[in-house]
C-alpha cells in the first residue's frame, strides 16, 4: 500500500491568545528566480556560495525538495494555496502587477493574462491566511500571480536593497507579526550578466557541464554566467541575514530560502525533467537546530508547514503536509513516497495542448505525456538570443552533427520547431543518471519501478481530478 497523501485535510487549532505574553513569529521567505539545486551545501562544486551554506548549516536543508510547477507564476501558486497547479488553476506564467489590487488600472485589470491564468480554488491563500491572522505582510521584487485580490499585502515593495525593504516592513509593521516574501533575487533569470561585457566570478574552462548540454566553449560560458547568477544570489541572501541580525529580530524570525524552479536550460525550467523541478530548500525554525533531510518534500508543503507552526487554523483540503515534524527532527517524521509536479502546454489562447506529468520516489522518476502532437509553451527565454541572451538554443543546433544527443533533447523540448517526438513515457535512474539521458521505458529490470511509479501516478491522477491529462496504458 503506497502512502500518499492525495488530499490532507487539515485542521490547526487556531491558538493566537497563546502569544499575549512572548513575541510571535516573523516569517521571512527569500525566494530566488531560476535557480536550481545548485549551492555548495547541496554538493555544486564549481560555485561559492558560503550565506547560503551558512543558512544551510543553521536549519534544516532539504537535498530532495521539489517544486509542484517548474515555471514563475505557477510555482508561487503552488506556494501560496497548497494545492496542485490543475487544482489551483494558475498554470503558466500571468502579469506581474506589483500593487495592491485596488491600484491596478482598468487596462490592466482587463489584460486576457491577468483574467485567464488566475488561482481559481476557493480556499484562503497563505497570504489571506496570514493578514487574517494578523500578519503585516510584505512582498518585494514580483507578485506575478493572480488576481491581486487573492494576495492582499500590506506593503508592495519594488526592487529595492535588502536591508532597506526589511527596515521599511519591520517600520510599517508596528509592533505586529511580519511576513515578508523577499523575491528580489533574480541574478540566475535569464538574461544572466554578459560576460563579453563585464566580468563574471566563473571560469568557463573549469565548470562541469550538464551532460545533456554540448560541451562547446559557447555552452560552457553560457552555464559559467548562470553560476555567476548563483553566486550573485549567495551575495543577496548574504545582505538579508545580515539586514535580519541587526534588526535584533532574528531570534523570534522563521526564515526560508528556496528557488523556485530550475534554470532556463533544455531538461530545465518549463520541463517536468529533475533539473527544472529540484530545487534548493531551508527552513530555520527560532531555535531550531540544524539538521540535513534526504526525505522528499514538496513547495506544497510550505502552507501547510507554516500554518501548523504558528498554529493556525486551516480545513481546506490540501495536497501538501506539515514538515515540522522533521523540522523539529522527530524520528517518526517521514516526507513523501512520491513528489508529483506538471507542465501543460494549455495557455491563454490554446485551450488544448501537451500535457507532461512527473513522479519521482527515492530512485526513479517517471515522466508521462499525452496529446503529443498538441503545442508545447515554449518560454521565449529558453530560446531567444534577443532580449535573453540564450546561447545555448542557437548553439546546440549548431553544433548537432558533433552532439546529436544533446541536439535530440533539444528536439523534445520545442519539438514543433525543431521536428522533435517526444516519448510518451520515460523512466530514469536518478542514481546512476542523474541527467536523465537514458530511458529505461522499456528494460525489463526496471519494469517494478515503472509499474510502482506508474500505480502512484494513477492513483494521484484519480485523486486530484487531474482531467487534462490523459494516462496512455503501459506499454
Amino acid at each position: 500500500m503506497h502512502r500518499f497523501p492525495a488530499i490532507l485535510v487539515l485542521s490547526f487549532f487556531c491558538a493566537l491568545s497563546s502569544f499575549a505574553g512572548e513575541p510571535r513569529t516573523n516569517i521571512l521567505f527569500i525566494l530566488t528566480e531560476d535557480q536550481g539545486a545548485h549551492m555548495g551545501a547541496l554538493g555544486t562544486t564549481d560555485v561559492k556560495t558560503p550565506h547560503m551554506d551558512a543558512l544551510a548549516a543553521s536549519g534544516v536543508l532539504f537535498r530532495r525538495a521539489y517544486v509542484g510547477y517548474p515555471v514563475c507564476s505557477a510555482s508561487k501558486a503552488c506556494i501560496m494555496t497548497g494545492l496542485q497547479s490543475h487544482t489551483n488553476g494558475l498554470i503558466n506564467n500571468t502579469n506581474n502587477y506589483l500593487k495592491p489590487a485596488d491600484k491596478l488600472t482598468e487596462a490592466e485589470k482587463q489584460a486576457p493574462p491577468y483574467l485567464h491564468t488566475r488561482v481559481r480554488s476557493q480556499g484562503a491563500t497563505l497570504v489571506e491566511m496570514l493578514a487574517a491572522n494578523g500578519y503585516h505582510t510584505a512582498v518585494s521584487g514580483k507578485l506575478h500571480v493572480s488576481p491581486n485580490e487573492r494576495f492582499p499585502y500590506n506593503d508592495f515593495i519594488p526592487k529595492a536593497g535588502s536591508k532597506q525593504a526589511l527596515a521599511r516592513v519591520i517600520q510599517r509593521a508596528a509592533g505586529k507579526p511580519w511576513f515578508l516574501m523577499h523575491n528580489s533575487t533574480t541574478f540566475t533569470h535569464r538574461p544572466f550578466v554578459d560576460s563579453e561585457k563585464q566580468p563574471i566570478s566563473i571560469d568557463p574552462a573549469k565548470v562541469k557541464l550538464p551532460a545533456h548540454l554540448p560541451d562547446t566553449p559557447v555552452a560552457r560560458r553560457d552555464w559559467a554566467e548562470y553560476l555567476d547568477g548563483v553566486q550573485r544570489n549567495d551575495h543577496v541572501v548574504g545582505e538579508v541575514m545580515a539586514a535580519l541580525r541587526e534588526s535584533g529580530q532574528e531570534a523570534n524570525t522563521l526564515v526560508i530560502f528556496m528557488g523556485d524552479h530550475g534554470p532556463a536550460y533544455p531538461h530545465g525550467k518549463m520541463t517536468p525533467f529533475h533539473l527544472g523541478v529540484h530545487i534548493p530548500l531551508v527552513i530555520r525554525l527560532p531555535g531550531g537546530r540544524p539538521l540535513v533531510s534526504d526525505a522528499l518534500v514538496s513547495e506544497l508543503d510550505l502552507l501547510p508547514t507554516l500554518l501548523d507552526v504558528l498554529s493556525i487554523r486551516y480545513e481546506t483540503p490540501l495536497h501538501g503536509i506539515s514538515l515540522k515534524p522533521l523540522l523539529e527532527g522527530r524520528a517518526e517524521a517521514r516526507g513523501h513516497d512520491f513528489i508529483f509536479s506538471e507542465v501543460s502546454g494549455r495557455s491563454l489562447n490554446q485551450p488544448r495542448g501537451m500535457e507532461e506529468r512527473s513522479v519521482i520516489d527515492a530512485t526513479h522518476q517517471l515522466i508521462v505525456r499525452c496529446r503529443l502532437d498538441e503545442p508545447k509553451v515554449i518560454n521565449a527565454d529558453l530560446r531567444d538570443m534577443k532580449p535573453w541572451i540564450n546561447r545555448i538554443y542557437g548553439e546546440t543546433v549548431r553544433v548537432k552533427a558533433q552532439f546529436p544527443e544533446a541536439f535530440r533533447i533539444l528536439q523534445e523540448m520545442d519539438p514543433h520547431a525543431l521536428g522533435g517526438k517526444p516519448p510518451l513515457i520515460e523512466l530514469y535512474d536518478l542514481q546512476s543518471d542523474p541527467d536523465e539521458l537514458h530511458n529505461l521505458v522499456g528494460d525489463p529490470t526496471q519494469r517494478q519501478h515503472l509499474e510502482r511509479l506508474f500505480a502512484a501516478l494513477k492513483q494521484w491522477h484519480a485523486a486530484t481530478q487531474d482531467s487534462a491529462m490523459i494516462l496512455p496504458p503501459l506499454p
